[in-house]
């Protein structure tokens, strides 16, 4: 059989998954609550179907068995998070040596299974005690997380020598400061920008602690979830439209993280409404010194845009939707299941654009996948077919491949996720994995897509 598809040699071919969503024992091994398990308490009914964090897909307790799966269909990599609140519960002082145990036992069942972790520090779940305090609007809180992200360095950089320090950091923003999805479900674009700003301040910090820990072929960088912004047209005014769309969702962590500095035209629209972040003297030095090595690209759908219909409210909060309005092409392909938008050519131009602008820096495929509700339809023989899976990775990874043949610096492929697993406020509706959970047993099934993802990973290609 020829491929018509073949991989770089030592390909990353894995999943990706984060604490808050896999673990459960939340109230167990000495784990502190987080912004999750507080939210839930207080209003469960925001959670589909009621279902909250407690107990998740109960990594906690069957990591050996799914790292035994991860193995059988052909991972040779795996992304995980570390739960700051279960680490260091109340997010400042005391290790919790429980939790040292578990995500050594990971580490090390990982690398016996010759599956090489990929460790994120930061994956939406802040420990309650420093939300309490203000969360990534307090500068305090940064620091903690400096001091957070060293003790992890030192426990685990021994083995892990790939980090992350914070994935899609852009969705706390929207989720819990602009349009009301997270926890502390503010609205306010001032304090949104401020909490941007200092998260890219803690990952500069972490960058600058991990270069002084001698972490052999260690790197460190981020995982954004990169979302072209295409205009209606070439409308001067939908060009317009779409490039503030990018400025906002895109390059306001892009370019810090990658080039060390923001762009001009974004620091100029937040100083015309008032909307600046409060900054201290040395931020930027920091920020230019302490880029990125590699780059996670989370991808799932496109961002279309076109010029606005209509004047924003001058009495409405300050939003960056004053600036364009979503736009629905007509004919698009979509996933029906979860109202999103299927554009496979995606990829490639995030892939290009990191070429051409962003010096073809290291990256990788850190997410992409796709979210079906009631996959029990399509089980026959005791197994799900999800061809529909199947036909959207290949057909991404056809445009990855089109990508790296053009030169572009990207090592792997990691799908969301591994086996279904618990999603925010959307609980357990839409299904992502290779692998099926039954709620109730915590039963692993897998599904017709992980035996082909097994195929391709040990052919390096299809």
């Amino acid at each position: 059989m020829t491929l018509q598809y073949k991989f770089p040699e030592g390909f990353w071919w894995g999943s990706a998954t984060s604490a808050t969503q896999i673990e459960g024992a939340a109230n167990e091994g000495g784990k502190g609550k987080n912004i999750w398990d507080h939210w839930y308490e207080k209003e469960s009914n925001r959670f589909f179907e009621n279902v909250g964090p407690e107990s998740t897909s109960d990594f906690y307790h069957r990591y050996k068995e799914d790292v035994q799966l991860m193995k059988q269909i052909g991972h040779n990599t795996f992304r995980m998070s570390i739960s700051w609140a279960r680490l260091i519960p109340g997010g400042r002082g005391a290790v919790n040596q429980e939790a040292v145990t578990f995500y050594n036992n990971v580490i090390n069942e990982l690398l016996a299974n010759d599956i090489e972790p990929f460790v994120n520090l930061f994956h939406f779940d802040m420990p309650l005690e420093l939300q309490q305090e203000g969360g990534w609007e307090s500068r305090a809180v940064v620091d903690a997380y400096a001091e957070y992200a060293k003790v992890a360095f030192g426990l685990f950089g021994d083995r892990v020598s790939k980090w992350f320090t914070f994935n899609e950091p852009i969705v706390p923003v929207e989720g819990g400061y602009l349009y009301d999805f997270h926890y502390p479900n503010i609205v306010d674009a001032r304090r949104a920008a401020q909490v941007a700003y200092h998260t890219m301040i803690a990952h500069a910090k972490a960058v600058e602690a991990f270069r002084t820990f001698n972490i052999q072929d260690g790197k460190i960088g981020i995982i954004l979830n990169l979302t072209p912004s295409y205009p209606r047209s070439q409308n001067p005014a939908d060009l317009k439209a779409s490039r503030i769309a990018d400025l906002f969702f895109n390059r306001s962590f892009l370019d810090p993280a990658v080039l060390g500095a923001y762009p001009q035209e974004l620091i100029n629209i937040l100083r015309e409404h008032g909307q600046l972040p409060t900054t201290e003297k040395g931020d930027s030095d920091l920020l230019k010194e302490n880029t990125a090595d590699i780059l996670g690209v989370n991808y799932y759908q496109p961002r279309r845009v076109k010029a606005k219909d209509h004047l924003p409210n001058p009495y409405g909060p300050f939003m960056p939707d004053w600036f364009f309005d979503n736009y629905e092409m007509p004919g698009r392909k979509m996933n029906p299941y979860r109202g999103w938008e299927i554009y496979e050519k995606g990829i490639y131009d995030i892939m290009i654009n990191l070429k051409e602008n962003y010096g073809n820096i290291e990256s990788f495929i850190s997410e992409n996948g796709m979210g079906v509700q009631d996959e029990e339809r399509f089980l026959e023989d005791g197994e799900i077919q999800d061809d529909y899976r199947i036909d959207f990775i290949r057909e991404h990874l056809k445009w990855l491949h089109q990508a790296i043949e053009e030169g572009c610096n990207a090592k792997g492929y990691h799908l969301w996720t591994f086996m279904d697993n618990w999603s925010w406020m959307n609980a357990y509706k839409n299904r992502y994995g290779f692998f099926s959970v039954d709620i109730k047993t915590k039963e692993r099934t897998p599904k017709k897509s992980a035996h082909w993802i097994k195929r391709v990973s040990e052919d390096n290609g299809f």
